[in-house]
């Protein structure tokens, strides 16, 4: 919860966040069992365009394997989004 306070203070100061910061912030919404924060955070960065990489990847794939299958149709959807993004780029 403490990385998610300082990413909405970056927002609100108008300091933009890169795939670093969200990696970040995706990988401790995984830590700190906040799967729900996680893909809003992604779904974010779609928003803003910035585009995931494989860390991002990896992060969604350790977030599936912790949370089980019931959450990998979610994680499939957001890779599959994630390319489709990349692509465009």
């Amino acid at each position: 919860k403490e990385a998610l306070k300082v990413w909405e203070d970056m927002n609100e100061a108008g300091i933009p966040a890169d795939i670093y910061t969200y990696n970040a912030l995706i990988s401790a919404c995984e830590k700190g069992d906040q799967w729900k924060e996680a893909l809003k955070v992604l779904d974010h960065m779609k928003a803003v365009g910035v585009p995931g990489d494989d860390h991002t990847n990896k992060v969604l794939i350790r977030a599936s394997k912790k949370y089980g299958a019931h959450q990998w149709q979610n994680v499939k959807e957001v890779q599959e989004r994630m390319m489709r993004q990349m692509n465009k780029l």
